[in-house]
């Protein structure tokens, strides 16, 4: 997305002046703040298509800032960290960030990552059918401008990972998704074969979609293969 406007929440200066050198050079707009608080109200009055958000700031970290973003607004988020733990990325990937890189980091490798959500969110949100930002199957609507799921006219709050993952099969209506493509296309990481996310994560969808999750309707499984809508 050439020309896309990108939010980065930092404290420190050197960090930003850096980002900005790259991402400016790559036509992005760039707006700063340093803290989420600042954040917040640039969102306020601001379009943003994708954060890359510090956690550690005064006032507001960027945990808490990512789930009050999250409360309404779908865009990407990089969470930057110097806590590398693994129960750090969980952490920030389970409250609603797309993706946690660790400081120090490669401006290269920030790049590369923003490319790649700024494609996969234009994807996830192009549209199909009469209405092309709704995709209607029974009883359930997914609205893709608003990222909001309805069933049987009642709003069903799924997290941005749940959304992809049910916005991806019904993109897909009638194609087996493997669990290896579902992970990489919604995660954007290699898919290790011990890894039980999406598994998980098509648990917790069945639970808030289906009127019996052990018989379910809508996603169902198709054994040693994946995952489908009919």
């Amino acid at each position: 997305m050439f020309g896309a406007t990108l939010l980065v929440v930092d404290d420190e200066k050197e960090i930003i002046d850096l980002l900005k050198i790259y991402l400016n050079n790559e036509g992005y707009q760039l707006l700063t703040a340093s803290d989420g608080i600042e954040a917040l109200e640039i969102l306020q009055t601001q379009t943003v298509d994708l954060i890359i958000l510090d956690v550690m700031m005064p006032r507001m970290d960027g945990i808490e800032t990512c789930m009050k973003i999250r409360e309404e607004k779908q865009m990407p988020i990089i969470l930057l960290s110097a806590k590398g733990q693994d129960i750090d990325k969980i952490t920030g990937l389970s409250i609603g960030a797309d993706d946690y890189v660790v400081k120090p980091f490669s401006p290269l490798e920030i790049l590369a990552r923003v490319k790649s959500h700024l494609r996969r969110f234009k994807h996830f949100n192009t549209g199909q059918g009469k209405n092309e930002n709704e995709i209607t199957i029974d009883e359930i609507t997914i609205n893709l401008a608003t990222h909001k799921v309805f069933v049987e006219s009642n709003q069903i709050k799924l997290t941005p990972r749940e959304f992809a993952i049910l916005q991806l099969l019904a993109q897909n209506r009638g194609n087996v998704l493997s669990m290896e493509q579902i992970y990489e296309a919604v995660w954007n990481d290699p898919f290790f074969e011990s890894n039980n996310t999406v598994m998980v994560h098509i648990r917790k969808i069945r639970e808030k979609i289906e009127k019996d999750p052990s018989s379910p309707q809508y996603v169902k499984t198709v054994w040693g293969i994946g995952y489908t809508i009919e």
